[in-house]
């Protein structure tokens, strides 16, 4: 038998690269990465493009009615087509007023909701009972409207409103007759349409808190609903912010269904039950008849009064969800 030598069962050493030879193959990237990224880059870089299109689109349009009434547009209420005379203080108010009506009705029900889904419902009934709800948000809005001309305006004007008249008639928000088209008719129907968005968002954000944190509360000798209302509903509050500010958002734009029950009065009330006015329905009613230069630059000054408020609300929203999520030592990475 042939004697190998020593030398050649030796293992071969590899010399390792050094750290400049690794750091070389790190940068080199492969030509259809860079198409990847680049295509990347351009399809995010669309998105922040389309919305400075709107908003230089609604400058250049309503630029007439700045020039002509300035920020004293914002401030007056008179509405009158024939004289060319506009003011979108209404407009502003009612789109505000609703919007914040909605939520006050919304926002308990869309958290309990959650709350009752995530926590205490059986789970056979979980899914079913979850699915109905964002159901919700697949109806057209002229639907809304609809059954807001049908069914819930004579429930509040035939049935609701004189058993409560006798208790909170003496407040101002509540003050006047109640023919039916109204604030808070157009406040109802904005909480059901955006209960869905908020229910979905926040039962989301719950299912997303670590078990760890229901057991530790149990544990300590806490019930189920104080383990809900001292730990998993702070855990989530960034979440459920984002959740509220998201409904917040699809109710200031809303359009048909409002302008079906709201009444379309230009005016400002303090009582949720006078008509009243809000800027996606002036516009939705007036922007096809419109005849002047003006009336037509008036619209679009005031959807650019929208546009405004709505990227106000949303960078507030996201300005108050990091405050409260870095303001504690959890928070939900729902969002």
């Amino acid at each position: 038998m042939t004697d190998v030598p020593a030398a050649s069962l030796e293992p071969e050493v590899v010399p390792r690269p050094t750290a400049e030879e690794r750091w070389r193959a790190l940068r080199t990237v492969s030509r259809g990465d860079v198409v990847y990224r680049s295509l990347l880059t351009l399809l995010t870089l669309c998105l922040p493009a389309v919305l400075l299109v709107i908003a230089l689109e609604l400058l250049v349009a309503a630029l007439p009615g700045i020039r002509a009434m300035g920020l004293s547009f914002l401030v007056h209420s008179e509405w009158d087509a024939v004289h060319d005379r506009f003011g979108a203080l209404p407009l502003i108010v009612g789109t505000v007023y609703s919007s914040a009506i909605a939520l006050v009705i919304a926002v308990p029900l869309a958290l309990a909701c959650a709350v009752f889904l995530t926590e205490f419902a059986p789970r056979w009934l979980r899914q079913p009972v979850a699915t109905l709800i964002e159901l919700l948000a697949a109806v057209p809005s002229v639907i809304y409207g609809l059954w807001g001309i049908f069914v819930l305006i004579p429930l509040l004007r035939d049935h609701l409103w004189p058993v409560v008249k006798p208790v909170l008639h003496w407040l101002p928000i509540f003050s006047g007759v109640f023919y039916g088209p109204s604030m808070l008719a157009a406040g109802v129907i904005l909480a059901i349409m955006i209960l869905p968005y908020i229910a979905a968002v926040t039962r989301e954000v719950l299912l997303a808190v670590p078990p760890a944190q229901r057991e530790a509360g149990l544990a300590l000798g806490a019930t189920r609903w104080e383990t809900v209302w001292t730990v998993i509903l702070p855990y989530g509050r960034a979440g459920i912010m984002g959740a509220v500010i998201l409904g917040l958002g699809r109710a200031l734009g809303e359009t048909m269904a409002v302008t079906m029950v709201i009444g379309n009065n230009h005016q400002v009330a303090l009582s949720v039950l006078k008509p009243g006015y809000t800027i996606a329905s002036v516009i939705a009613n007036e922007f096809a008849e419109s005849v002047t230069r003006l009336q037509v630059s008036s619209l679009f000054y005031v959807g650019l009064v929208l546009f405004v408020i709505t990227l106000v609300v949303n960078a507030l929203a996201r300005f108050l969800v990091w405050r409260v999520a870095r303001g504690s030592g959890v928070g939900s990475t729902a969002l």
